[in-house]
């Protein structure tokens, strides 16, 4: 396993949505390898191709040590609850700076394993909180894109500082 470079924010990549998975093959699960590698020397509970630069749908989530890894390939979302839950999140891009953001509290996904297979997958609490974090950013959507300007504007201006 390998530590890869994580893209920094403002870089104009993590913008861009992720193409899906054709291949699943001995490639794409050594990259599933090295993106846990990656997480968990950032830290991190959490981390997508798009963070290393690689534009393919696919995310690692730990939300409690190696034991507890996930990988989903394509995920999708397919519907999302009506309630809301609040939950302070921040990124491997973004390091140093966090805020609180408001998610649907329940979600049901779609996604396919490394071998290829499909799967519907009911979450909540903090599995829900990151797959829509993590799904948004395979989608190019940064996750400071779900605050308010004045929050955004403020994260931004506190990261900028801790660069210098």
């Amino acid at each position: 396993m390998a530590i890869l470079p994580i893209l920094r924010y403002p870089d104009p990549r993590l913008r861009l949505p992720c193409q899906k998975v054709e291949a699943f093959d001995a490639r794409l699960a050594a990259l599933a390898d090295d993106l846990a590698a990656t997480m968990r020397a950032a830290p991190g509970i959490g981390i997508t191709a798009a963070h290393v630069g690689i534009l393919e749908r696919l995310t690692v989530i730990e939300l409690d040590g190696p034991a507890s890894q996930r990988v989903y390939v394509n995920p999708e979302i397919e519907w999302f609850s009506p309630e809301v839950q609040r939950h302070i999140e921040g990124s491997v891009s973004m390091p140093g700076v966090t805020d609180e953001v408001e998610r649907p509290a329940r979600i049901r996904l779609t996604y396919q394993d490394l071998s290829g297979k499909h799967h519907t997958e009911d979450a909540d609490s903090l599995l829900s909180i990151c797959l829509q974090h993590e799904i948004d950013q395979l989608d190019g959507i940064f996750w400071i894109d779900r605050l308010s300007r004045l929050k955004r504007d403020r994260i931004v201006k506190k990261y900028n500082k801790t660069r210098d």
